[in-house]
């Protein structure tokens, strides 16, 4: 392999030197390659933008309608300036995407945020080989192990259920994109109406024009009075001035969805009823199933628990390194 890196980390995010382009820059650059629409990835100002279709249209959304955005086929090749370049699923969100790189025979890949697990509202992580793996370790601690979705959900559902038998609205905060999808997508729509933030409803358009099948939702702007439908489901973003509808509600149980949850959910001093972990992020042992089937020789470990995770993979005998 090369001893100058096929990509190296700038001022401006990851670079391709030999492509001429950025991955998920973090100031305006020439040509940004995006792994999927959340705001700590994809940023506005860039003079062109590439990503998968599956992803085209929440980049618009978040970016402008009028950006310069070309969008290409997972597994799809294509060169840059002799750079082979493709992207592929990460099972984050929808149109989330590693992208692999290769060059005079050196691969890298640049995973993005990932989950293993399954997720109806996206396409499934694949495993990509190559030589230098950069992953992400959010949750890169032992401790972090997600419960069946199956199991997730019924207690979700359930909590609902109970609620609405008692006369109270349940209100699940989570992010407005992504999150609130998965959320929405596992939801039991027999139980009631779903209502939804304005921002969520707004992605809610982008994942239905792309195909992903959710339950049906209301925009909470048309909330009807609380005493006309009792027991309704609400889904907001946790940045929501949630002051601004309190009157419409009266009776009410609140809940946060999160990875967090899995340490936060039974502290007292919450601020909410009750804790969900949810996470689309992989777990401790999604991120060793991630560093396992690329079978590269060096990995690369930004975002979250970077050092103790390269300490436990240097203690197997793995090449492993904080980008920092």
């Amino acid at each position: 392999m090369n001893n100058t890196p096929l990509v190296r980390l700038t001022d401006k995010g990851l670079f391709c030197e030999a492509g001429g382009f950025y991955v998920d820059p973090s100031k305006s650059v020439d040509k940004a390659l995006i792994t999927h629409a959340h705001s700590d990835h994809a940023r506005p100002g860039s003079k062109s933008y590439l990503t998968v279709k599956q992803g085209g249209l929440l980049l618009k959304h978040r970016l402008g309608r009028r950006i310069n955005i070309e969008t290409i086929n997972y597994n799809q090749e294509i060169s840059l300036d002799g750079v082979k370049v493709s992207f592929h699923p990460a099972g984050h969100i929808l149109g989330s995407s590693q992208i692999r790189i290769e060059y005079k025979g050196e691969v890298w890949v640049i995973s993005g945020d990932y989950k293993i697990e399954e997720d109806f509202t996206c396409e499934k992580f694949a495993p990509v080989k190559c030589h230098t793996f950069i992953t992400e370790s959010t949750f890169g601690l032992p401790i972090y192990k997600w419960a069946e979705q199956k199991e997730l959900f019924n207690e979700i559902n359930s909590w609902w259920k109970r609620n609405k038998e008692a006369g109270i609205t349940s209100i699940i905060f989570s992010y407005a994109l992504g999150k609130s999808q998965r959320v929405i997508a596992g939801l039991d729509e027999s139980i009631g109406p779903i209502y939804t933030h304005p921002a969520v409803e707004d992605i809610n358009v982008c994942y239905r024009e792309s195909g992903i099948k959710l339950s049906a939702t209301k925009n909470l702007n048309e909330f009807i009075d609380e005493y006309h439908s009792p027991g309704a489901m609400v889904i907001a973003p946790p940045s929501t001035d949630f002051s601004q509808w309190a009157n419409k509600f009266h009776f009410y149980s609140s809940a946060f969805v999160s990875g967090w949850m899995l340490i936060r959910k039974n502290r007292k001093r919450t601020s909410f009823d009750r804790g969900f972990p949810l996470s689309d992020h992989a777990d401790w042992e999604g991120l060793l199933q991630g560093v396992k089937h690329s079978e590269a020789d060096r990995i690369l470990v930004t975002h979250g628990f970077s050092s103790p995770f390269v300490k436990w993979l240097r203690e197997e005998g793995i090449n492993a390194e904080v980008l920092q």
